[in-house]
């Protein structure tokens, strides 16, 4: 039976596509389509970062990133979600879950290789990838969801979807928890969060960052910006404590 969280009204309400274009995509077969992915491999030897982007982002706002990267010494893969992009499909909330797994395959590396980064919405899938491959180097939030069915709830009511908020609640448990997720992650964490965040409050944050069972985890609440202005306007700090994070992974 499908998802709840696939309904169309969540894929309308929810999920904000737009299209755009790079050069060169790295193309990763799913159920529906292709995702058109950008990877770049600087040095083979080095680790490789996974990158989900926001909602109502695409992997081209982030292809001026690539100095960035390349200057802390990671290889990159930016996903797209389907209908983002250059990206065959419709998005639909849970399905995209094992897209996840679709493009760890594609990338054919270790998990200790891998870096994973998740912005807004694309905590939702750096989580779930960590579920699958909880060996990975290391999890970077910014600006992440604590509990995606909050957010859904803002949007849409259950009887929209034609089931009950208990129904609702039980799917959203076996799909959508990060409580039970990250308690079983325990690899490096590093959770970025604007305290002015008022479309996703700063309390997501420390809610994941307590959750993980990580180790190694800092949490990074920054005095300035908002939701999406938080790089713009902690730029310093925020890439200084990207390579804090990473050079101090194993």
């Amino acid at each position: 039976m499908p998802s709840a969280f696939d309904h169309p009204l969540v894929s309308q309400r929810y999920l904000f596509p737009r299209s755009s274009s790079f050069d060169d995509p790295f193309w990763v077969d799913v159920e529906g389509g292709k995702l058109a992915c950008r990877r770049r491999v600087f040095n083979p030897a080095w680790r490789t970062l996974v990158h989900f982007h926001g909602n109502g982002e695409t992997v081209a706002d982030y292809v001026g990133w690539d100095p960035a990267w390349q200057q802390m010494q990671l290889n990159v893969c930016y996903v797209d979600y389907p209908g983002y992009g250059m990206s065959e499909g419709v998005p639909r909330m849970a399905a995209m879950l094992a897209d996840t797994s679709a493009v760890a395959e594609a990338l054919a590396l270790a998990p200790e290789q891998l870096v994973v980064f998740g912005r807004s919405v694309g905590s939702i899938y750096a989580i779930e990838f960590v579920r699958r491959y909880p060996d990975v180097a290391g999890l970077i939030l910014e600006s992440g969801v604590a509990e995606p069915l909050q957010r859904v709830l803002l949007r849409v009511r259950p009887e929209d979807l034609g089931t009950t908020l208990d129904a609702l609640r039980a799917e959203a448990r076996e799909l959508f928890d990060h409580e039970h997720k990250l308690g079983k992650y325990r690899r490096p964490l590093l959770v970025l969060h604007a305290r002015g965040d008022d479309l996703v409050t700063p309390d997501n944050a420390q809610r994941n960052h307590d959750w993980a069972a990580s180790v190694a985890k800092r949490i990074v609440l920054f005095e300035r910006g908002d939701h999406n202005s938080i790089f713009a306007l902690n730029r310093k700090q925020y890439l200084s404590e990207l390579r804090e994070f990473l050079g101090g992974l194993a």
